[in-house]
């Protein structure tokens, strides 16, 4: 085995490590609204469940540049979001969604995803989506250089096609994970292992 401090790593070295070693992630697809008016989507794997009762997720949102991105700043200022789960279907789209683009620019339409309007809250999601999960902020917390944001589901929306008694498929979900680097990885190999009793 090798040790290493990450105190004497630099942060792009941790950063490495980290994601190199913490995989697969599930890939959160963000949709909010800017105080302007503009829909603003970007994905994000700093992303995971956080409690079913209530239903809340968490996001860590990274700054760019040394300023918050437009998603963190979006939430804070309107309390809402969408996170949609980025599958085999759209992971083309929401990858494109990662672009650099001003803040008055919708990474929504440069994608060419299709808006559609949320049932509780304002914040439009994308049709493209298999799963979306409208959220309103819970809990947010900055930290220096990102902000972790908890959201509590308010509505799921769920493709008929994944659905059956209550459970997901989660072959005919087909969602990605992000591996380092340019990598992604598919729902492979599944298996059962049964709990102890």
């Amino acid at each position: 085995m090798i040790a290493i401090d990450p105190l004497t790593n630099t942060e792009r070295d941790n950063y490495k490590l980290l994601v190199g070693t913490i995989i697969p992630r599930p890939i959160a697809f963000v949709t909010t609204v800017s105080e302007e008016g503009v829909l603003n989507g970007a994905p994000f794997s700093y992303f995971n469940i956080v409690s079913s009762n209530p239903p809340m997720i968490s996001l860590s949102i990274q700054h760019s540049a040394g300023k918050p991105k437009d998603t963190a700043r979006n939430i804070l200022d309107t309390k809402e979001f969408v996170v949609h789960i980025v599958d085999r279907q759209n992971v083309e789209q929401v990858n494109m969604t990662a672009a650099p683009l001003a803040p008055d620019q919708s990474e929504i339409s440069l994608a060419g995803l299709t808006p559609v309007d949320s049932s509780v809250i304002a914040v439009p999601g994308v049709r493209e989506a298999k799963v979306r999960m409208e959220c309103r902020l819970e809990q947010a917390v900055e930290f220096p250089g990102f902000e972790l944001i908890i959201g509590k589901v308010v509505q799921f929306h769920i493709d008929e096609a994944i659905y059956d008694q209550g459970r997901i498929d989660p072959v005919q979900l087909a969602a990605v994970s992000r591996l380092a680097g340019n990598n992604y990885a598919a729902i492979g190999e599944i298996f059962t292992i049964e709990r102890p009793v």
